[in-house]
């Protein structure tokens, strides 16, 4: 069973990789990419791997293994968040840090690609050890993070609490000259210590949006369409509280402890309020019933956002597909197979790189007030990400119906053309 486990858990990261690259190749042959130019793209620019013993409350010593892959820098720093979690080594970070690359390409801003993280399930550990974790993983790291340099954020099972001790075990290593000059080495930071307002719901907000958008060109109302969610963590929640209040149903979710139905809708609210008071569990949640895992992608439904993990809907479950719209609020959870089967159906498939960019695009506004000494109000925060959202997806319809692509497909093509210009511009060195 152990076995079988893992096998499944490796095939989940080599497909990851797998799907980037297939992505890329897709694109890069369409436009006829420079040759040596996709030579760079195609390989990742630095891979950190990092060992680190931690002492556990017991007083036993358990040694971690943490990695931080940077892709490319060529438009800015690299970007990107850190996850806790048993999948993360080093073929998932590879994949996640060149989806980063062209998310933060196509939403236009000043950043390259980054990913991490350490390979433990943060449920087996007390707060106290998961923050000995992270300060330790933060000084095996060293001068590979910084402001201007490498700026990690949170990701899956990592959050505000886990930004702020990577910031003061960052600066702590900096001289007082230097530390006020620092805020910005990581973004998704508390309020308190240097956080954006808005930065909690920026990715939900942001897959929020982009189904909007989708629904103003397509003269679809969104009251009444049922939608069900594959992730309750920060993204899933603050999707479906946004879809909520404009008259869309929540009629399932699905994560790690399993899945839940009520054809008459589920309380966005009720269930977050649940989750949060049962280690982040939403099994057990009174206002539904539960669910055969592998029956929720195929339920009745509109709208799916799968925000968990990557390579979550495969071929096999690809077929059984009702919904005319996948959200991607997750990083890859739809593989190249799947995809296709999909497309052939009619379904539309807003790509990761545009739907879940929320996250990135809100982390820059951090970055960019800790930069200037700023600090902006919600409702700025949120008409800026809005404004932003609106381009990027505007930019990604145009050109798949110039180009008659799939919108995925779209979306890599103004990526990638972006970092070619920048290097036929500058040149390569020396």
């Amino acid at each position: 069973m152990i076995a079988k486990t893992q096998k499944k858990k490796n095939n989940l990261k080599q497909g990851m990789l797998n799907n980037v690259m297939r992505q890329f190749d897709n694109a890069a042959d369409i436009i006829d990419l420079n040759p040596n130019i996709r030579k760079i793209l195609e390989v990742t620019n630095n891979e950190l791997v990092v060992h680190f013993p931690v002492r556990m409350d017991n007083g036993e010593v358990e040694v971690f293994t943490g990695y931080r892959v940077q892709h490319n820098n060529s438009l800015g720093p690299y970007k990107g968040g850190l996850r806790y979690h048993p999948t993360v080594d080093i073929d998932a970070a590879r994949a996640l840090a060149m989806w980063m690359t062209w998310k933060t390409s196509l939403a236009r801003l000043p950043y390259g690609g980054a990913k991490g993280g350490i390979q433990l399930d943060p449920k087996k550990y007390s707060q106290a050890e998961l923050e000995r974790i992270t300060r330790r993983f933060t000084y095996a790291l060293g001068d590979n993070i910084g402001p201007e340099l490498d700026i990690p954020a949170p990701d899956v099972n990592t959050n505000a609490q886990t930004m702020a001790w990577i910031l003061d075990t960052y600066m702590s290593t900096k001289s007082p000259t230097e530390r006020s000059t620092n805020m910005h080495v990581v973004t998704g930071k508390p309020i308190g210590a240097g956080g954006s307002e808005g930065r909690d719901r920026a990715t939900g907000y942001g897959v929020f949006l982009t189904i909007k958008f989708w629904a103003e060109q397509k003269k679809v109302d969104l009251k009444d369409k049922k939608f069900i969610v594959q992730g309750f963590g920060n993204v899933g929640y603050w999707a479906s509280h946004f879809l909520e209040k404009e008259g869309a149903i929540l009629t399932a979710v699905q994560d790690a402890s399993g899945s839940i139905y009520n054809e008459n809708g589920i309380s966005a609210e009720q269930l977050w309020a649940y989750s949060e008071a049962n280690n982040r569990n939403i099994n057990g949640f009174s206002g539904a019933n539960s669910l055969e895992n592998g029956d929720f992608f195929g339920l009745d439904c509109d709208i799916i956002v799968p925000a968990a993990l990557g390579n979550q809907i495969t071929a096999k479950n690809a077929k059984k597909i009702k919904a005319y719209l996948i959200a991607e609020g997750a990083n890859g959870p739809t593989d190249v197979e799947a995809e296709e089967i999909l497309l052939k159906k009619g379904v539309d498939i807003i790509p990761d790189i545009l739907c879940n960019s929320g996250g990135v695009i809100g982390s820059y506004f951090e970055w960019l007030q800790n930069r200037n000494g700023e600090i902006w109000q919600l409702d700025e925060v949120m008409a800026k990400l809005e404004k932003k959202l609106k381009e990027s997806f505007t930019s990604v319809v145009d050109t798949a119906k110039n180009r008659n692509v799939d919108m995925r497909t779209a979306a890599f093509i103004i990526a990638i053309e972006r970092l070619e210009q920048a290097y036929v511009q500058r040149g390569i060195f020396p």
